[in-house]
């Protein structure tokens, strides 16, 4: 017997997406087998302030010193395959089949891109995220070698900061991201700053021009 169809149900589309975010909303699953997708507005949301993010003197020192080449936007799906993998900084993802049809789809119009950072042939670390007028929705990072994210994070900030970037969200703040400053913030006010950020238009190829 066929399934009925649910005159609730919603198709997901790039262009959905797109105007979730806008409104300060973003899709996540309860697990990488789950078929569906909800949406998310915290609270309190996770910055980090592109004004007065930090990065520590041991973290310099790897930046200056890492034998590693850092890539944007060669390897999407490298990219979330290593965000949707568990591993040692993660037992689980909420990175399903939906989500990368999704963010693959926006990857292909230039509006989701990632930080690579390559060990050789190997893709040893990264992130993605989404970017809108001059704000940036960081979604997730992984690492395979020790500091991978970290690099991958420093070179993000450094690239926004460049092309002239209003808003780095991160959704929630994890240690990991305090140590780059990351914050949390009432929701009123990361709506006025995401509705400021999409005034302006930020370009993330600027440090490579």
């Amino acid at each position: 017997m066929s399934k009925k169809p649910d005159p609730f149900a919603i198709d997901l589309t790039p262009e959905l997406i797109i105007r979730a975010y806008q409104a300060g909303i973003f899709p996540m699953a309860e697990d990488a087998e789950s078929p569906d997708l909800f949406w998310v507005s915290p609270q309190k949301r996770g910055v980090i302030p592109l004004d007065s993010f930090h990065i520590s003197k041991s973290l310099r020192k790897t930046l200056r010193t890492h034998p590693y080449v850092v890539k944007v936007d060669t390897d999407f799906s490298g990219v979330i395959e290593g965000c949707a993998t568990s591993g040692v900084d993660r037992e689980s993802t909420w990175i399903n089949p939906e989500i990368r049809r999704l963010y693959g789809a926006l990857f292909a119009r230039g509006i989701v891109h990632t930080v690579e950072v390559w060990d050789g042939a190997a893709l040893v670390g990264g992130l993605y995220g989404v970017s809108l007028g001059a704000a940036f929705f960081g979604e997730s990072m992984f690492h395979r070698k020790t500091d991978c994210s970290k690099i991958a994070m420093a070179h993000l900030l450094e690239r926004l900061v460049a092309g002239g970037y209003h808003l780095l969200d991160t959704q929630f703040v994890t240690d990991h991201l305090r140590t780059f400053g990351g914050i949390e913030i009432p929701r009123e006010d990361y709506e006025a700053r995401l509705a400021e950020a999409l005034k302006h238009q930020g370009d993330f190829f600027a440090c490579d021009h």
